[in-house]
């Protein structure tokens, strides 16, 4: 295998990117969501039981513990880390020396600080994703960067914790794929899931709008490939033949720019993207591109025999993957409609024997290409010179050696929860070892897009205002469906927390999302943070003179508009009365209240106003609250594109940018011998060269 200096290099950058979008967003949203004035005061979730420091520390694990030592409330503290994540995500992001290990275990420490507090709003597979992947760039960032241009690391162990990413994205989109058809969902059985995806998806861009009218037997096809790519793709993450690891690579690429086109799922695919370098190699980005000018040996005959064998696997397995997807799925093109025909031809039962039968091979699978990284490992290390640098290196090998099988090990738990057999029969000690860490968000499981819901159209909860109970105002929010004529908006990186609940809610009673009264509360008390929630702008939001005496909502069916339609994105229907009118005082609003434990029984202490942090914290907020979140975060994009660009201009051009004159020389003939074999030391090779050429 060719290096993997660059893609560690790119990994890192992008896990950095990542932090910042996931920072920045949850920060200009901490006063409405976990504020004294919030929908979910933070200040509730941390309350101290009468344990030890530490004690409270491992069981709660969140540096939100020591903001009263600030002269701060949790809120604050909540945002002082926000701030100090998106900061220290940016330095990593635009500056080498700052893709440290520790930077990266700072970013997993806050963000892990504020999972803890988040509550539901912040309980979302993309955020465990974040947690266990920087938990990953902490093992994989050097404790020094090697020099610019020497991009492949000279550490033995560097490949081990960057494996871990490849099993991770492994993990995440197999199991995708298999969820899909163990839920039984009857859309993605008959492959009709993509006719009511792009209309039904929580916030649909203006593209989801072009891709819902695409032709049925479009939409079907493009099912067969979602499961083509999800399931049968990511076992060759783990070949060894290079092509095919590349092809798997482009494929899952593939998927998830169609979903940031179609879809805005903020940071969710632009991570899945970062988790995708782990199948590429320096030779693929051109950082070897200086060694193609020179002429090659004459291979051996084993390495010839290994080539042709690669090759011919390189030519099967694209063969069987096209003959099994034509076979499972029953494709056939019908040449007088122009149109290709699909139906899934197994059945749930055969599909269950199947996975019971997979799964097992898949963790051992993982096992061997973990072994193979161990072994290539310890070869790397028998080449180290020096004694002082070899008992170095050992020491960095065993450690993260034992580290990178710890988190296999710890995976394959949340790994098997998709088939309950092969789960029952795990390694008791991974059962253990997962349990004792479960808190600290290591390892998750994952399976996105399990189900297709809202098949009949997509529920929305309206939200209307009043003064005297009987003319009502529509309450619009800024990002999720609301005004028929206005176009779904475009907001990733940024993640409307509040808009992504108020979907889920409407999938059920309002019983089911006990928060929804607190929201209601804090309409009727005319809370401003809560109301920059729904709207930024407070004169856009109906009751911003006088908060409304009463407060109801409705529930409604949305479908897209027509073809045709002018003026107009949505048609919409009303279904049925979701929450009762009620104002302050109202009985039933005091017994919601109660039931759902929301009233407020520890009024805030007001000794964080008299923190000069506090009024320094206070004061930032005042200056940005006016910037919607997707302009503040996209103003960061641009602006770590200019300084990016400035880096380009006025610095030294990478050595991988540009190719080395010195390489396209012809070697001189009385060096040839030296050239063609092995030098025992790459640094007196090279000074012999130079000397001889001058």
């Amino acid at each position: 295998m060719a290096g993997s200096g660059l893609p560690r290099q790119l990994f890192l950058q992008g896990v950095a990117a990542v932090f910042l979008f996931a920072f920045a967003s949850l920060y200009t949203q901490i006063p409405g969501l976990y504020g004294t004035e919030g929908i979910l005061p933070a200040r509730r979730t941390l309350r101290p039981q009468g344990k030890g420091r530490w004690q409270q520390l491992w069981e709660i694990p969140t540096l939100l513990w020591e903001a009263p030592r600030l002269g701060l409330d949790t809120a604050q503290g909540l945002e002082l880390l926000s701030l100090l994540g998106t900061l220290l995500a940016l330095g990593a992001l635009l500056l080498r020396r700052l893709r440290h290990p520790l930077v990266y275990l700072l970013l997993w420490a806050a963000y892990l600080s504020a999972y803890q507090v988040g509550q539901v709003f912040l309980y979302f597979q993309w955020d465990s994703l974040l947690l266990e992947t920087g938990f990953l760039a902490v093992l994989v960032a050097p404790l020094k960067q090697p020099p610019k241009g020497r991009l492949a690391g000279a550490l033995p162990h560097e490949d081990l914790p960057f494996w871990l990413v490849r099993w991770l994205l492994f993990r995440l989109m197999f199991a995708s794929g298999v969820v899909k058809l163990t839920s039984r969902c009857p859309a993605w059985w008959g492959l009709t899931a993509l006719t009511y995806h792009y209309e039904t998806q929580c916030l649909p861009t203006p593209a989801s709008w072009f891709a819902h009218h695409l032709p049925v037997w479009l939409h079907k096809l493009s099912v067969v490939a979602t499961f083509l790519i999800e399931i049968a793709m990511p076992p060759l993450f783990f070949v060894p033949a290079r092509r095919l690891r590349l092809a798997a690579f482009y494929s899952q690429v593939l998927l998830q720019v169609l979903i940031i086109i179609t879809g805005n799922y903020n940071f969710f695919n632009l991570l899945t993207l970062v988790l995708t370098t782990a199948l590429l190699d320096d030779k693929h980005l051109a950082a070897e591109s200086g060694n193609s000018h020179r002429k090659k040996a004459p291979a051996s005959w084993p390495k010839a025999l290994i080539g042709l064998l690669a090759l011919l696997l390189e030519l099967t397995v694209p063969g069987v993957l096209a003959y099994g997807t034509v076979h499972y799925f029953g494709l056939e093109v019908d040449w007088e409609q122009h149109t290709v025909r699909s139906r899934t031809t197994f059945t749930f039962h055969q599909f269950s024997q199947w996975l019971k039968v997979v799964t097992p091979p898949t963790m051992w699978l993982g096992v061997a290409s973990l072994t193979w990284e161990l072994l290539r490992a310890l070869w790397r290390w028998t080449q180290v010179w020096g004694w002082l640098q070899k008992f170095w290196a050992a020491v960095q090998l065993f450690i993260f050696g034992i580290a990178t099988a710890a988190l296999f090990v710890i995976s394959l738990v949340p790994y098997s929860y998709m088939e309950p057999s092969t789960h029952g029969h795990l390694w008791t000690g991974a059962h253990r070892l997962f349990g004792a860490v479960e808190h600290l968000q290591l390892a998750s499981s994952y399976g996105l897009f399990r189900r297709m819901t809202c098949l009949s159209g997509r529920p929305e909860v309206v939200l209307e205002g009043s003064y005297d109970g009987h003319h009502w105002t529509e309450i619009e929010f800024m990002y999720k469906p609301g005004n028929v004529s206005r176009p779904p908006p475009v907001v990733a990186p940024h993640q409307p927390r509040l808009d992504w609940q108020m979907w889920f809610a409407a999938l059920g009673p309002h019983t089911h999302s006990p928060w929804f009264t607190s929201l209601v509360l804090c309409l009727l008390q005319g809370k401003e943070p809560v109301i920059r929630l729904i709207q930024n702008d407070m004169a856009r939001y109906p009751f911003h003179k006088q908060p409304p005496t009463y407060v109801r909502a409705q529930r409604y069916k949305y479908w897209f508009s027509q073809p045709g339609e002018q003026g107009r994105w949505w048609r919409r229907q009303w279904v049925e009365e979701f929450f009762p009118p009620v104002s302050l005082g109202d009985p039933v609003l005091d017994t919601l209240l109660r039931q759902f434990g929301l009233q407020d029984k520890s009024p805030p202490r007001a000794r964080s106003a008299s923190s000069t942090l506090a009024r320094a914290l206070h004061w930032l907020r005042r200056q940005l609250s006016p910037l919607e979140a997707p302009t503040l975060l996209w103003g960061l994009i641009l602006t770590v594109g200019a300084i990016r660009v400035m880096q380009a201009l006025l610095g030294p051009q990478p050595s991988w940018w540009s190719s080395p004159a010195r390489e396209e020389r012809p070697a001189p003939k009385d060096s040839a011998r030296d050239q063609a074999a092995p030098a025992p030391n790459s640094r007196s090779s090279s000074s012999q060269t130079s000397r001889r050429r001058k």
